[in-house]
């Protein structure tokens, strides 16, 4: 299973290779000279999309370009997936609401810098092992941990080449992880309690009539102390997968792969928590409502993992270009 993700990477990479799928970049017919960068636009089909819902895109935003995306999501818990895999009771009924506001700014060309900012709230309900006081019930909400991510473009799509993008990104840990009340039965806890660094690299092609993306990144995690005791948790492999299919000038349908894999760790203490992965699938659709703004409609669905919670998890998002 840990090698899935580079069997798929290397597939996309095989299309995206292909000759009939060449394309020869103009000068300004990207959206990043023409209309702000996060556009990804080709000159000859004047194809214009905003990229996938939670896949990154390729392309930076063009220089003193600011984009807000706000994304709101509603998650519930089906099922947990056990350490073989299997999927097993949750123990409860458990939600989460989150609300997160990516804001992207283009600094110069070809170099973008973005932040997240989330907001999450948590419920449990008729939870089978009941808090001290016999509570079965909680809610709780707050901040949870905000990113950051710089992308600079190592290669504009050519012929044969697709765009390819360099990213290095920190998972601060400003949401609740530790001192939390056994009475909220776990929705209090709303952060990773790590400094996570990210690095790799995303790629998107137009290969008529779809545009493909991909995320490749290689995650380590600092080591952190919380109410069980210190914690040194696993590095990870993050591999997206999408493709947007045009229906119109102004309805794109979205298909989206999400997942990450844990492995053991580079450097520092041998890992200490249990290994997991998850895989999910988003189908979408996305409405140009005009060149500065979009809307977006998803549903993700966990599909297979080992020690975690099994989701199903609707999204809406809209992108609106400031400047």
């Amino acid at each position: 299973m840990k090698k899935s993700p580079f069997v798929f990477a290397l597939l996309l990479l095989m299309v995206l290779a292909l000759p009939g799928s060449a394309w020869t970049a103009t000068p300004g017919a990207s959206a990043a000279s023409s209309k702000g960068g996060k556009i990804e636009t080709q000159e000859r089909e004047t194809i214009e999309t905003f990229g996938p819902l939670l896949t990154d895109t390729a392309v930076p935003v063009a220089k003193g370009v600011l984009y807000l995306q706000p994304f709101w999501s509603w998650s519930l818990v089906t099922g947990a997936f056990s350490n073989h895999g299997r999927r097993v009771s949750a123990g409860g009924n458990f939600y989460a609401g989150e609300f997160d506001l990516q804001i992207y700014y283009g600094l110069w060309d070809n170099f973008e810098v973005f932040t997240v900012i989330p907001v999450v709230v948590n419920w449990a309900d008729s939870v089978e092992l009941p808090g001290p006081g016999g509570e079965r019930s909680a809610s709780h909400g707050g901040l949870s941990d905000i990113n950051l991510t710089l992308k600079y473009r190592l290669v504009k799509e050519g012929p044969l080449a697709p765009t390819i993008t360099a990213l290095f990104a920190t998972d601060f840990p400003t949401g609740q992880y530790k001192n939390l009340n056994p009475a909220l039965l776990g929705t209090d806890a709303l952060g990773a309690g790590a400094y996570v660094f990210t690095t790799g690299l995303n790629l998107s092609k137009w290969v008529k009539p779809f545009i493909f993306y991909a995320n490749l990144y290689y995650s380590m995690s600092t080591s952190f102390t919380d109410d069980e005791g210190k914690k040194h948790p696993r590095d990870f492999v993050t591999l997206n997968l999408a493709a947007e299919y045009p229906l119109t000038r102004k309805w794109i349908a979205l298909l989206e792969f999400t997942s990450f894999w844990d492995g053991g760790r580079l450097f520092g203490p041998r890992a200490n928590v249990a290994p997991t992965h998850l895989l999910s699938v988003l189908p979408g659709i996305e409405f140009m409502a005009t060149p500065k703004m979009a809307f977006y409609l998803g549903m993700s669905v966990d599909l297979i993992g080992r020690n975690t919670d099994a989701r199903v998890m609707p999204i809406f998002s809209l992108v609106w270009m400031v400047n």
